[in-house]
Order: structure tokens, then C-alpha cells, then sequence
């Protein structure tokens, strides 16, 4: 299920014209690695709720940037495997 959701987070960064070139499970999300802006986090979010079915609080958002890659399919993940999935 990881590697499912790294993937749709790769290409979702695809998507939305962000460089995936280096950007493995250490890169941070926000400027320090990734570079996504508040904008681009939010909407990260959004298609990840979307495509698995999960949630994330006003409050977990504000803590995406400071998320690496690998952090990030970790925090969904169990959210996936606990039912919260559509």
C-alpha cells in the first residue's frame, strides 16, 4: 500500500508541474525539499483524500511541509488500512 500511495504522490507532483527528479522518501514536501507552496500542499491533500478515501484536519495540513515523502505515505496508510477508505 505504500509504494501505491508514493506513487500516486510522484505522479500527483507530476501533475501539478513540480520536478519528481530526486525526490524519494527523505525529500521533505515543503521548501526545504520538494519546494510545494501552501497552495500546492493543500491540493496534494485534497487528491490524496479523493483517491483514497482518507481526511486530513486544517491542523495536519499545516504540518505537511515539514512531512518527508516517506512520512507522508506513512501518516495515510493506516488511515487506508483502518477502513476510513471509500
Amino acid at each position: 500500500m505504500i509504494d501505491e500511495i508514493r506513487q500516486f504522490v510522484l505522479d500527483s507532483l507530476t501533475d501539478m508541474n513540480y520536478s519528481i527528479e530526486g525526490v524519494d522518501d527523505d525529500t521533505t514536501l515543503g521548501p526545504a525539499g520538494a519546494d510545494l507552496e501552501s497552495l500546492a500542499l493543500a491540493e496534494l491533500a485534497v487528491r490524496v483524500e479523493d483517491k483514497f478515501g482518507v481526511r486530513f484536519g486544517d491542523d495536519e495540513t499545516d504540518q505537511l511541509a515539514g512531512m518527508t515523502v516517506g512520512e507522508f505515505c506513512q501518516t495515510v496508510a493506516p488511515r487506508i488500512a483502518s477502513g476510513s477508505a471509500r
